[in-house]
C-alpha cells in the first residue's frame, strides 16, 4: 500500500510539474528548445520524488524500502526513467483539452464585443448621414441666397462625408486629409472673415500617399481653440511636407491668453495613444510651450 501511494505520489508530482509549468510556459514554436529542456526534466522528478520517498523516507520511519540494500542508483534510474512516460501524455492531453475549452470561450466574447462594436458604429452612422444629407437639401435652399452661406455649407457637407469615409485599414489618401484641413481652415475663415489670419503650406508630393484618417486635425483643432487667428503679426503656422515616405506637419501658435481654458494639449493623451496604435515605431510627436508660443511637430512614416 505505501509503495502503491509513494509511486502515484511521483506521478501526480509529474503531472503537475507538466501541467502547470512546462506547457502553459513552453509550449510553442518560438520556445521550443526551452520546450525539450523542460520536459526532460519531468522523468527526473518522478525518479527522485520516488527515491526520496521509498529509499530515504520510508527505511528511516517505517523500516522497509523498495529496493534491497546496495541496489545501485543507476540500476534505480534505469528501473523507473521511462515510467512518468504515460503521465507526461495524460498531462498534455488535459492541459492541451483545457486550452481548447478556454480559446472558444475567448473567441465568443471576442465575438461578442465585436458585433456589440458594430451595432454601437452603426447606431452612430445615422445622425451623421442624416445630418450630411440634410446639408445637401440646406445647400439647394441656400444657394439662392447666398452663395458663400451655400459654399460654407458644401464645405461642411464634404467634411461631413469625409468623416463618414471607412476604408478597411482606416486609412485615406494624404490629399483627402489636406482637402479636408483646407475645409475645415476655410469654414473658420468665413467666421472670422478678415480677422482670420492662418499659413497653411503644403510642399512635396501628396500624391499616393496614404495616412490614417483624422489623424492630423485635432493639432489645428487645438492651435484655432487656444490659439491667436485675428493678429497678422502672430498667425497660426500650419506646415505639411512630405519628403520620400516621411510626411512632417508642424502647427504652431501664440497661445491666446484671454482664453479662460489655459490647457493648450487638448487632447494629447488621447492623440499619442491613437498614434501609439495607428504608428507603432513609425512616429515621431514632439511638443513644446515656449514664450507663450506653442508648437507641436509630428513626423509619419506614410509608406
Amino acid at each position: 500500500m505505501w509503495l502503491q501511494f509513494s509511486y502515484i505520489l511521483s506521478l501526480m508530482a509529474v503531472f503537475y510539474y507538466c501541467y502547470l509549468f512546462v506547457y502553459p510556459r513552453y509550449l510553442n514554436r518560438e520556445r521550443i528548445l526551452y520546450f525539450l529542456l523542460a520536459l526532460g526534466w519531468a522523468p527526473a522528478i518522478f525518479v527522485a520524488t520516488r527515491y526520496l520517498i521509498e529509499e530515504n523516507l520510508y527505511p528511516a520511519v517505517l523500516g522497509f524500502q523498495n529496493y534491497t540494500v546496495g541496489t545501485s542508483l543507476r540500476f534505480i534510474i534505469l528501473d523507473n526513467l521511462f515510467r512518468a512516460t504515460p503521465m507526461m501524455a495524460l498531462s498534455a492531453v488535459v492541459w492541451s483539452v483545457e486550452n481548447v475549452f478556454k480559446k472558444e470561450k475567448e473567441n465568443k466574447l471576442l465575438r461578442l464585443e465585436k458585433n456589440q462594436a458594430e451595432l454601437a458604429f452603426l447606431k452612430s452612422q445615422v445622425n451623421p448621414h442624416f445630418l450630411y444629407n440634410t446639408l445637401n437639401y440646406i445647400y439647394a435652399l441656400a444657394y439662392p441666397v447666398s452663395e458663400q452661406l451655400a459654399e460654407a455649407i458644401m464645405k461642411l457637407s464634404d467634411m461631413m462625408r469625409y468623416m463618414l469615409h471607412d476604408s478597411p485599414d482606416g486609412k485615406v489618401e494624404l490629399q483627402k486629409e489636406v482637402d479636408y484641413l483646407q475645409s475645415f481652415i476655410d469654414i473658420f475663415r468665413l467666421r472670422f472673415e478678415d480677422r482670420f489670419f492662418v499659413n497653411f503650406d503644403v510642399q512635396g508630393n501628396v500624391d499616393g500617399q496614404r495616412v490614417a484618417s483624422l489623424v492630423l486635425i485635432p493639432f489645428v483643432e487645438n492651435a484655432f481653440k487656444h490659439g491667436v487667428v485675428s493678429n497678422p503679426a502672430t498667425p497660426v503656422d500650419i506646415q505639411l511636407q512630405v519628403v520620400g515616405n516621411t510626411l512632417s506637419f508642424v502647427v504652431r501658435n501664440h497661445i491666446n491668453s484671454h482664453q479662460k481654458d489655459h490647457s493648450t494639449g487638448i487632447g494629447l493623451v488621447n492623440i499619442k495613444r491613437r498614434l501609439a496604435l495607428l504608428y507603432p515605431g513609425q512616429h515621431h510627436l514632439e511638443v513644446q510651450n515656449t514664450d507663450g508660443v506653442y508648437e507641436a511637430k509630428l513626423e509619419l512614416n506614410v509608406q
